[in-house]
């Protein structure tokens, strides 16, 4: 896909897991951090790379700048796709990461739209602008980009969870009939991802949908079908970020080629 100056991969590598983000339990997530040292982080970025994957959805966290220099003085090339979370100096990250691009985390804009503060959010998106970067905004919520779109900010691309997991407890009681549940911000309903899908369609600008394999609740049957999901559903200028986990099977090489067979049947 074009994405300002540069054609990267419609399959951009996902950071969560090398830094132990499961978005399932405790245990996981540590199996996950525990797993990913320094050099296994570098071998896969490395192998992303030998299946054309040229693009990183980077975040910085804890040792995250130091395994991205270990990997480019390997010799190994990526355009990052910077997450810029509310603990990050955006001017500072610019200046030591040169990356293609930045996106407000959707964390940060969810709790800004929640709270009724997306000025705030459209204030960065200037700064950043002057910056000399592409900016986007990240989000889990379709209407925030529907709201974005709407009052038509300055922008260059969307990355979308197409799954919305930062409903407040009010709301999950409003969508179940009342009913509690034990972990709020990890639940995943099958009809999320058709909404988010939508707002994407309608902007032109590019957009990057995220958590397509809902965080690693799918089967492995369900794997295809979800990546066929996505690629049906987004514009042909849009892209997907996914994280890989690598530990029991070759999922860089799997997702790859899922990827490369769905867009050559088109």
């Amino acid at each position: 896909m074009k994405f300002g100056s540069v054609e990267i991969s419609r399959l951009v590598l996902g950071v969560n897991p090398m830094y132990g983000f499961a978005h399932f339990n405790e245990n996981y997530s540590r199996t996950m951090a525990e797993w990913y040292t320094q050099e296994r982080v570098c071998e896969v970025l490395h192998h992303a790379n030998s299946f054309g994957i040229n693009a990183f959805n980077y975040v910085t966290w804890k040792r995250s700048r130091e395994d991205l220099t270990r990997f480019i003085g390997e010799g190994g090339q990526m355009h990052l796709i910077a997450q810029v979370t509310a603990r990050d100096d955006v001017a500072e990250l610019i200046r030591d990461l040169k990356p293609l691009a930045v996106h407000r985390q959707g964390e940060v804009v969810d709790v800004a739209f929640r709270e009724g503060k997306m000025n705030a959010v459209r204030e960065w998106c200037k700064r950043v602008r002057d910056l000399g970067v592409m900016v986007g905004v990240g989000t889990h919520k379709p209407e925030v980009i529907a709201l974005v779109e709407e009052q038509g900010w300055d922008v260059d691309f969307y990355a979308g969870c197409v799954y919305n997991r930062t409903r407040t407890v009010d709301e999950w009681k409003k969508v179940l009939g009342g009913e509690d549940l034990e972990m709020p911000r990890e639940i995943y309903l099958r009809s999320d991802p058709a909404r988010m899908y939508a707002v994407m369609r309608q902007t032109s600008k590019p957009c990057f949908a995220f958590k397509i394999l809902a965080a690693g609740r799918l089967e492995n049957r369900g794997v295809e079908y979800a990546f066929r999901t996505a690629f049906q559903s987004i514009k042909s200028s849009d892209g997907v970020f996914v994280g890989m986990f690598p530990r029991f099977k070759d999922e860089v090489k799997e997702n790859a080629e899922i990827v490369q067979r769905i867009l050559k049947q088109g």
